[in-house]
């Protein structure tokens, strides 16, 4: 080969080289997907050239080759691209590239922390990471070029000679380190390309295999995919997961290029909303699987593909997040997700309603923290509650149909003769406007709420009971949810159905209460202070009601509203269940058949015409065991509770079987 020149690269950045080796990247891995995104390049430049006119040439199939020889440690990387001249190489190479990954190298030691998202960039020089020499082997597209042989081992020093390369296009070559020689395995280099390059437009080929996917969904118009095009992209992305719910397809190149495709997951009740799933590609090739500094964190539990060319990805995460265009593509994404999220609610309400218990959390979420998104969505906020319409007929058997919806819905069997507003299982669902509007003349500007249908049934019961409707509020989020909606509907008042009973649950008597002689006091009286003695808890509240349910229980654990809230935030950020309060209301329902009996009991009265004598220690026994009763469904009870609680119940029982 005849040296057309050897020479040094100019250094501005000290020991750039030993930086790019040692403590550039995280995952030295990248360097494949550096080398193979210049060959794309080339092959795109060639193409327009031809297109142009400029290049009259047969460019042939494009395509990427990459050889692997263990023997000799090296990998060398093959397109059929423009080439380059050997004036082009010094340019390209020894001053543009190295410009460039020079640039790269300041934003790098600037950001010491390594936060620089994605790491694009630094191309060729990337190789040096993995490699102990670099060799280029390249024949330009115009006509009467000679072809060139450039070599540099790492150092600032480069060779520059001909070549007897006859095919136009670029090889490079890396001949690895000792330690580097797992990128001489063709299980690893499939790892890496199907990692990083499996959409790019150009087919990468290994032992002439074709190795990667080449088509890119994402950049495909939605009016040319199928319902079935968005399943499959999906099942390859996360293989093993159930069918996504639905998904947004993201298409604009004004003011910003923006392509993905989002989806909404079946979430589980404990999903950390916080941690992400969405990839983000710049021109069909991977970047990172982090993009909570892209787009609102509250997008976090989507999944899916976003791939735009207008995100910076080598400055820091502090810099990105402060970028106009990043913000922009941060709130097109989001009016995006709430632009599907109302046409499924306008269009299908009942496959929205199917949807909600699995993506409600992350509705609530998304307005708790993105005021644009709140005001987009909160009419389609819905919550189950115990209404039952007139129309809806409980006794009549749903007929399951498979049905396809437009816009991205799974196949499924949904329930075609239930109402619009139920789910499958016939459960009603509502917005707040609406409850507030259907019960303002019973309880204006007042919502009742549980927390928990079963720990809560009966005092659920006693509301319905009595013609009041119960929203549930029962995901992890909703104490936050509840404070939010308080502040949204400040006319409003959110009172849980164990914090305090409405009047129209309690059983008004206008006439006094009869004296006992005895005692000179009142029944009501009389209850208080038999439970106040045989329970003896001073912080104990105990109130007496005449409670309107047949069915309601002799007494109810009460809490405050505002102990409740504490309560509730004080677990979910301990994350874990906090000590009942000692400070609590236990209302006895005197109207209850067993409280009246337990009256008379301790007045002497005869248990079943028995003949036994009346037991004050009895009557203090079942007071406990009704507090008991009222108290378990509220808090449970650690392992002495539970034995205390099973010692006193078999007592009770066998008293009441002692004759």
């Amino acid at each position: 080969m005849t040296v057309l020149e050897q020479g040094t690269i100019t250094i501005h950045t000290e020991n750039i080289f030993p930086i790019i080796k040692k403590s550039l990247y995280t995952d030295h891995e990248v360097f494949l997907r550096e080398l193979v995104s210049n060959a794309v390049d080339a092959i795109a430049k060639l193409n327009m050239v031809s297109r142009s006119g400029e290049y009259s040439g047969d460019a042939g199939e494009p395509e990427i080759s990459i050889t692997l020889d263990k023997d000799n440690k090296t990998l060398s990387i093959t397109d059929n691209g423009i080439g380059m001249t050997a004036e082009e190489v010094k340019k390209y190479i020894n001053q543009v590239a190295f410009s460039s990954a020079e640039e790269f190298i300041e934003k790098y030691q600037a950001n010491s922390d390594q936060s620089i998202i994605g790491h694009f960039g630094l191309g060729l020089y990337s190789s040096f990471m993995v490699a102990r020499q670099v060799e280029i082997d390249t024949l330009s597209y115009k006509e009467g070029s000679q072809a060139v042989h450039w070599t540099c081992d790492g150092s600032p020093v480069f060779k520059l000679e001909d070549s007897g390369r006859i095919q136009r296009g670029t090889t490079i070559t890396l001949t690895l380190m000792d330690e580097e020689i797992e990128y001489t395995e063709p299980s690893r280099i499939r790892q890496l390309i199907k990692t990083y390059c499996d959409f790019m437009p150009v087919p990468i080929k290994l032992d002439g295999e074709i190795i990667n996917r080449q088509i890119a969904p994402w950049r495909e118009s939605p009016n040319n995919l199928t319902q079935e095009d968005y399943l499959e992209l999906y099942r390859y992305l996360y293989p093993f997961q159930e069918e996504p719910l639905l998904w947004v397809h993201l298409n604009t190149d004004y003011p910003f290029i923006v392509n993905g495709i989002l989806y909404f997951p079946k979430l589980k009740p404990d999903v950390d909303v916080t941690q992400g799933n969405i990839k983000l590609f710049c021109n069909q090739v991977f970047v990172s699987d982090h993009c909570e500094d892209i787009i609102p964190k509250f997008l976090m539990p989507l999944r899916g593909v976003i791939d735009s060319t207008d995100i910076p990805l080598n400055i820091s995460r502090s810099a990105l997040q402060s970028n106009r265009t990043v913000r922009k593509i941060a709130d097109y994404v989001a009016k995006k997700v709430a632009d599907r999220l109302k046409e499924l609610y306008r269009d299908n309400r009942k496959e929205y309603i199917r949807c909600w218990q699995d993506i409600g959390t992350f509705v609530k979420f998304g307005s708790l923290n993105d005021d644009k998104f709140k005001k987009q969505v909160e009419d389609i906020l819905i919550c189950r509650t115990t209404y039952t319409p007139e129309s809806v007929n409980n006794e009549e058997k749903a007929v399951d149909v498979q049905v396809q919806t437009e816009g991205g819905d799974v196949w499924q069997d949904v329930a075609s003769q239930t109402p619009e507003n139920t789910d499958e299982k016939g459960r009603y669902y509502t917005t707040l406007s609406e409850y507030l509007e259907r019960n303002k003349e019973r309880h204006e500007n007042r919502v009742f709420y549980c927390t928990d249908e079963t720990t809560q049934a009966t005092y659920i019961q006693l509301h319905t009971s009595q013609g009041l409707e119960v929203l549930f509020f029962d995901s992890f989020i909703d104490s936050h949810f509840i404070s939010f909606l308080e502040q949204e509907h400040t006319d409003v008042k959110f009172a849980r159905v164990d914090a305090e009973l409405d009047d129209n649950l309690i059983a008004k008597d206008n006439s006094p209460e009869i004296v006992d002689p005895k005692t000179n006091k009142t029944r009501s009286e009389i209850i208080k202070d038999l439970f106040t003695a045989a329970l003896n808890k001073p912080k104990l509240t105990i109130r007496t009601e005449s409670l309107k349910s047949e069915n309601t229980p002799p007494a109810m654990v009460l809490l405050p509203e505002f102990m409740r809230r504490l309560q509730d935030m004080t677990a979910l950020m301990q994350q874990q269940k906090v000590e009942f309060p000692e400070e609590h209301i236990l209302l006895i329902n005197i109207a209850h058949p067993l409280i009246q009996n337990l009256v008379n009991l301790s007045q002497g009265a005869i248990i079943q015409e028995g003949g036994d004598s009346p037991s004050t220690e009895l009557a203090n026994m079942i007071c406990h065991h009704v507090y008991d009763l009222a108290l378990i469904a509220q808090k449970g009870f650690d392992a002495e509770g539970m034995k205390d609680f099973v010692e006193r119940s078999n007592q009770v029982l066998t008293r009441l079987t002692t004759h």
